[in-house]
């Protein structure tokens, strides 16, 4: 028998970057498996070249171009860039959005550290060889390689990452752009351009006293973080609690579920009893709890905005129960 905590529902079956790196898990950075151990050494040449998937490049150019029509336009924006680092080449396979959270202006963007964790933690879940790469920010006007102030911070830990080396692009909007928008033009072998719209590539390893240009090509593919951007702001209300779910929790599991207005969060928290899980829904600000238990739906409503709380509350309350 439920307590009256649980409601009947249904029956059914079922700084800057240096700030980002510090928060995002160490396996996601330095190549391993996480959870299920590491992966074995490799050795690594410089990189020639870096491959962005179709829908990697697609998410970049229509964001950065949604992104200069908004109020905060004129500001710098950016994702984070994971996927797999090859012997000598980068293949970007997910974008993680800098975030509405994030501190802008017009010459810095500073990451929503929490957002990228639980993001990075999503995108991993399908494949854990995934790893960070390197990032991508724009700049205002039209300097199209990375500052100094780049430089500066990005030396401080470009060094951990796979093969000691990471990638770097800086989108800028010009006047004049090459060609007429219809498809991405490469004027040079670094640089894609579509419309008045540039995505300039370099590399930077340990120890380089400056970036160089890193060719860039694409490949057939999906971006495989797209599906967390309509959700994004989700994710950065309620990165905090999540991330602190994930640590103390085993076997944690998130999903992109429908909710009441669209798509929503999901965390599930196995429970010890065979087929039986909890579920956090996550719609914007709004947190709502079912416990799954032997094919019955029950919805819980423990008076808590808080993910992680909620979910002890409610472990308490399950654990007092004949």
């Amino acid at each position: 028998m439920a307590s009256n905590m649980w409601q009947a529902l249904v029956s059914t079956a079922g700084r800057f970057w240096q700030d980002l790196y510090r928060v995002l898990p160490r396996e996601v950075r330095a190549g391993t498996n996480g959870r299920h151990g590491p992966v074995a050494p490799a050795k690594y040449a410089p990189l020639k070249r870096v491959t962005l998937t179709a829908e990697v490049g697609d998410t970049l150019f229509e964001e950065y171009a949604a992104h200069r029509l908004g109020a905060r336009g004129d500001d710098e924006t950016g994702w984070v860039l994971m996927g797999l680092r090859e012997a000598d080449e980068a293949v970007v396979l997910a974008t993680l959005p800098a975030g509405t959270q994030a501190s802008t202006g017009v010459a810095h963007v500073q990451f929503n550290s929490s957002a990228q964790t639980i993001g990075s933690l999503i995108v991993r879940q399908s494949n854990r060889q995934l790893r960070m790469l390197g990032v991508v920010h724009t700049h205002p006007g039209t300097l199209r390689h990375p500052s100094d102030g780049d430089y500066h911070g990005d030396r401080q830990w470009v060094g951990q990452l796979r093969g000691g080396e990471g990638i770097f692009g800086i989108g800028t909007a010009e006047a004049h752009g090459a060609g007429d928008g219809l498809y991405v033009r490469q004027p040079k072998p670094h640089m894609q351009c579509l419309g008045n719209l540039t995505f300039s590539w370099y590399s930077l390893k340990q120890g380089d006293p400056d970036y160089r240009p890193l060719a860039c090509a694409t490949t057939l593919g999906r971006d495989l973080a797209r599906p967390l951007h309509p959700i994004w702001t989700t994710i950065e209300a309620h990165a905090e609690p999540l991330e602190r779910l994930y640590r103390q929790q085993a076997r944690v599991a998130f999903a992109v579920t429908e909710g009441r207005a669209g798509p929503a969060l999901t965390a599930t928290i196995p429970l010890a009893g065979p087929d039986e899980a909890m579920h956090v829904l996550l719609e914007g600000n709004e947190v709502r709890y079912y416990l799954v238990r032997k094919g019955d739906v029950f919805e819980a409503d423990p008076k808590e905005a808080r993910a992680d709380r909620g979910v002890y509350l409610l472990l308490a309350e399950l654990a007092a129960q004949p």
